[in-house]
């Protein structure tokens, strides 16, 4: 059973090596938003770009956010994101 369970997590370590694609997490205050390219620039100065479908509506310079992205083709696509107080 354990050789199982270690054997299709290595399976699924292997397809998420192969794709070149690989989740995070950050959180940081937003310095510059550009609507029409979709990205958001954080303090840092980590670039996301906002994946189809998700709202940029409510981020704007100087919001504090908390950021889920992947990386694809180089860029770091958001996959989620909500305000911070």
């Amino acid at each position: 059973m354990m050789r199982k369970v270690v054997g299709i997590a290595l399976a699924l370590l292997l397809v998420i090596f192969a794709a070149g694609v690989w989740a995070a997490d950050i959180e940081g205050k937003i310095q510059q938003v550009d609507t029409s390219g979709r990205v958001i620039v954080l303090e840092d100065g980590t670039r996301l770009w906002a994946a189809e479908g998700l709202a940029m509506d409510n981020l704007k310079e100087g919001t504090k956010v908390k950021a889920s992205y992947e990386e694809r083709d180089g860029r770091n696509i958001l996959t989620g994101i909500q305000v911070s107080e």
